[in-house]
């Protein structure tokens, strides 16, 4: 049955699992909300399980490897303008002259040496904008026909997002594309308590802890972790990681029996705490979004964060498993021109879909044998960014059902062509069930050798998923 939301109706079916000490039960609830607003999606029994073994992954921070810094399209010069090597320092600043749309160097050098070749139509170099000393300021070399010069980089007939002297083109980031928010040089005022649930050896990872502030009327909290060594001039991604019915922001915090490996969907570990993870916790542990306060919480936390801390404002991203799942796809409708990314465990429509006509990047794994968010009720937010993100439609490969489970060939993953510049879509299917953390030749939902005293390992894999939204957004 469907209700007057579009979702089925609530079905719970419930396995013990003794081993797990947190969340320890999967509770395959339907994909709706609840009438107290617990709402859908089942609990992932390790507090969303294991990540991807031996920590494949991007570089640490996550924004562009060390390699070819890899700005938004128009970055540095157009597609193709997209800067250079852009190490730590922030070198490299000669963007290719990209035709029409040339224009001024991505990350200053230190002497400000500005962009090859800006062309009439040329944006500027978004990291090349400073007038700050070393940024595409007050040495720059100006380029061929101007980018760089005292403004920080602006190609000739430029609508250059460099900007004035000092601009927030983040030249201090020294890393590509960054734009760093009004908090950056500041002293945070936010004070941290306790994460509730947490103690002993059930703790998150490093700096930071519970923030509790008013939104929509009422008193919200989320657990908030800072990466290592904070640099208050050095603008950070800001990661935010939504749990499942019934679960916590603990949950997402500490990697329930899974610990750091699993903490904030394995993502933490693999950025090397090289980000701002922010792990809400739902009305009645659910994001029902009544009145679009679950948004209107997301739109203050988002604005909390920017204000007190150096955030790269290019490099905001959501991710979720089952009803946090849905959270994030209500983001992705309503909030793309703020988030550069969402990745989707087994969601579906439960939050909302507000707006739901911009481009977004999007990641998204569905399950073959998931009957609480199944393929019918992931496949239309997968289909609205295929049109949104103007990708080429198609009908995407997947693995047979299981048995047998398949390793490899347990998941395939489909990336489709013709989307537009900046807006990848990644499509998941695998062989098993309602999880975030599935293990290809296996059942396993929990990513069972992740949890000590057992370790990844060759003889003992874990889940393949973690890595692969790591690579897909530090590739963006």
């Amino acid at each position: 049955m469907i209700d007057s939301k579009g979702a089925p109706t609530r079905a719970r079916r419930l396995a013990a699992l003794a081993h797990f000490p947190v969340c320890l039960a999967l509770a395959a609830v339907a994909c709706a909300p609840s009438t107290n607003g617990g709402g859908g999606g089942g609990s992932a029994a390790s507090g969303a399980p294991g990540i991807g073994g031996g920590g494949a992954g991007g570089d640490q921070t996550g924004r562009g490897g060390g390699g070819a810094g890899g700005g938004e399209a128009g970055i540095g010069g157009g597609d193709a303008g997209r800067g250079g090597a852009n190490d730590g320092a922030g070198r490299g600043g000669s963007g290719q002259a990209a035709g029409t749309s040339g224009g001024g160097g991505q990350a200053g050098a230190p002497t400000g040496v500005a962009g090859q070749a800006g062309s009439a139509a040329g944006r500027g170099g978004q990291s090349g904008g400073g007038g700050q000393a070393g940024r595409g300021g007050q040495s720059a070399t100006g380029g061929q026909s101007g980018s760089g010069g005292q403004a920080g980089g602006a190609g000739a007939g430029g609508a250059g997002r460099g900007g004035a002297a000092g601009g927030t083109g983040g030249g201090t980031a020294g890393s590509s594309g960054s734009v760093g928010s009004i908090g950056c040089g500041k002293t945070s005022t936010l004070t941290f308590t306790t994460v509730p649930g947490e103690s002993g050896q059930n703790v998150g990872t490093g700096e930071g802890g519970y923030v509790t502030i008013q939104s929509g009327g009422g008193t919200r909290g989320f657990a908030l972790r800072l990466p290592a060594n904070y640099d208050r001039n050095k603008p950070y991604p800001l990661i935010f990681g939504f749990h499942w019915n019934g679960g916590t922001s603990r949950d997402v915090d500490t990697g329930g029996s899974n610990g750091y490996v699993m903490a904030h969907f394995g993502l933490q570990k693999l950025s090397n705490n090289g980000a701002i993870f922010v792990a809400p916790q739902g009305l009645g542990n659910g994001w029902a979004n009544s009145g679009g306060q679950d948004l209107k919480f997301v739109d203050d936390m988002v604005k909390l964060l920017e204000d007190n801390y150096c955030v790269d404002t290019t490099r905001v991203l959501t991710n979720g498993f089952s009803y946090g799942g849905g959270m994030s796809y209500e983001i992705a409708c309503a909030r793309a021109k703020v988030f550069r990314a969402a990745a989707i465990y087994e969601g579906a429509q439960l939050s909302g879909c507000d707006g739901g006509n911009d481009p977004i990047a999007l990641w998204q794994m569905v399950g073959l044998e998931d009957t609480v968010c199944p393929v019918s009720l992931a496949t239309p937010i997968r289909d609205r960014f295929v049109r949104n993100n103007g990708c080429t439609a198609q009908n995407p490969p997947q693995p047979p059902r299981a048995p047998p489970y398949l390793s490899p060939g347990g998941h395939i993953c489909t990336d489709y062509a013709g989307c537009s510049s900046g807006h990848p879509l990644r499509w998941c299917v695998h062989q098993s069930g309602h999880g975030n953390a599935i293990v290809d030749g296996t059942g396993d939902l929990y990513n069972s050798c992740a949890t000590p005293p057992k370790t990844c390992s060759a003889t003992c894999p874990c889940s393949w998923v973690p890595a692969d939204v790591w690579s897909f957004f530090t590739a963006l």
